[in-house]
């Protein structure tokens, strides 16, 4: 068995992310971490669970058939060893907490990856990525902020990606694709699974024009734990991570924490004080690390380069008034709307001298702002 085989059958016997069979392949190698889990010189834990799924098949067939059963469907291997492996991945060994629950402990990066779509290598998508996420149950508020802050992403050159869930994720799809641009769906089952099913179609636009990857081997069905699994690899794999809508116990707020962990970009789009669909996103927004985002140039400033990617300061729409020096515009206020009024009149209310007041008061006149009636001003109808 070469190493490639090895990755697989290693994939195919254990979930991913297994902490105890990752230390093993980082230091014997997928072959022999292979022969050691067969072995049992691991944990009975862990050696157990290839057991129960290995059952008498040999595990060099058991590779061979999923690798066979991925070409039928158009779908690929991509392994660490291989070029279009995303390096980013390796990060995923820092986060691992040896003492913690599973779902913290268990967080090593995948041992292979079966990705669909020809587009763009693996590795060249994940260069300029951010993902989105949030909420299933996603109100119209939250589906119209991602669809445009996925569109300004992907028109501007960035991968979108995300989880193909309802609500969010679906927005954030559909929005970087309007824009003729990449995204890559994260699944937490196999390539050929689609789930939710009536995403189907969904699916088969970002296998065209994007990328399906999936940590499990093709068949695989979409387990409730699977997700949690899953999310940390959408972290990952992006420069960044920005949740636009999130219930207080929603999955989105584990992948953002899991991306701070990682020392990514953690960003969050606040929403209405009165929506349960934006009481995760408030959680985050008072932890610290976590940055408030209103759009695609306020995510371009917290993933882009320094200086070269911020965003432009929100001002309100400028008038006339905006280009008048301070003492213009204070004389201006106390010419009178109605009637006339003489520059001495007009000084005492402004506050200001009468030589002030009759130098603002030409100024004004030239440009149109008050009229002279023979000594007396009034405001031009404009």
């Amino acid at each position: 068995m070469d190493d490639r085989l090895a990755y697989v059958a290693l994939g195919c016997l254990m979930e991913p992310g297994n902490r105890a069979l990752g230390e093993r392949v980082t230091a014997l190698g997928p072959v022999d971490a292979l022969h050691s889990l067969l072995a049992g010189d691991v944990s009975a834990e862990v050696s157990g669970a290839a057991v129960a799924r290995l059952r008498e098949h040999d595990p060099s067939n058991v590779a061979k058939v999923a690798i066979a059963h991925a070409r039928r469907l158009g779908a690929r291997l991509v392994t660490p060893a291989d070029d279009e492996w995303p390096g980013q991945l390796g990060d995923l060994v820092r986060i691992s907490q040896p003492n913690a629950p599973r779902i913290d402990r268990d967080t090593f990066p995948p041992l292979c990856l079966w990705v669909r779509g020809t587009s763009v290598p693996l590795n060249e998508a994940m260069q300029r990525a951010v993902s989105v996420v949030g909420a299933r149950a996603s109100t119209p508020y939250g589906e119209h902020v991602t669809s445009d802050l996925a569109y300004g992403l992907a028109d501007r050159g960035w991968t979108v990606v995300s989880g193909g869930a309802y609500g969010i994720d679906t927005a954030a799809h559909r929005g970087a694709m309007a824009a003729d641009g990449l995204t890559v769906a994260v699944l937490a089952c196999g390539v050929d699974r689609p789930y939710p099913a009536s995403n189907t179609g969904l699916f088969e636009r970002i296998a065209d024009q994007g990328l399906l990857i999936s940590e499990w081997p093709p068949g695989t069905a979409p387990h409730k734990h699977r997700f949690l699994i899953r999310n940390r690899v959408i972290a990952a794999l992006a420069r960044g991570t920005v949740v636009v809508e999130a219930s207080a116990r929603s999955g989105a707020l584990q992948t953002l924490r899991r991306a701070r962990a990682l020392d990514r970009s953690a960003t969050a789009v606040p929403g209405p004080v009165t929506s349960a669909m934006s009481v995760g996103c408030h959680m985050l927004l008072r932890e610290e690390g976590v940055r408030l985002v209103t759009g695609w140039a306020d995510v371009l400033e917290e993933v882009g380069s320094i200086g070269a990617d911020l965003a432009p300061l929100p001002r309100g729409p400028e008038n006339d008034w905006d280009s008048l020096d301070p003492t213009s515009a204070q004389v201006l206020d106390a010419v009178p709307h109605r009637g006339g009024a003489s520059a001495e009149h007009v000084a005492a209310v402004a506050g200001v001298s009468i030589r002030e007041a009759l130098r603002s008061l030409g100024l004004l006149r030239l440009r149109g702002f008050v009229v002279d009636r023979d000594g007396s001003y009034c405001l031009a109808r404009r």
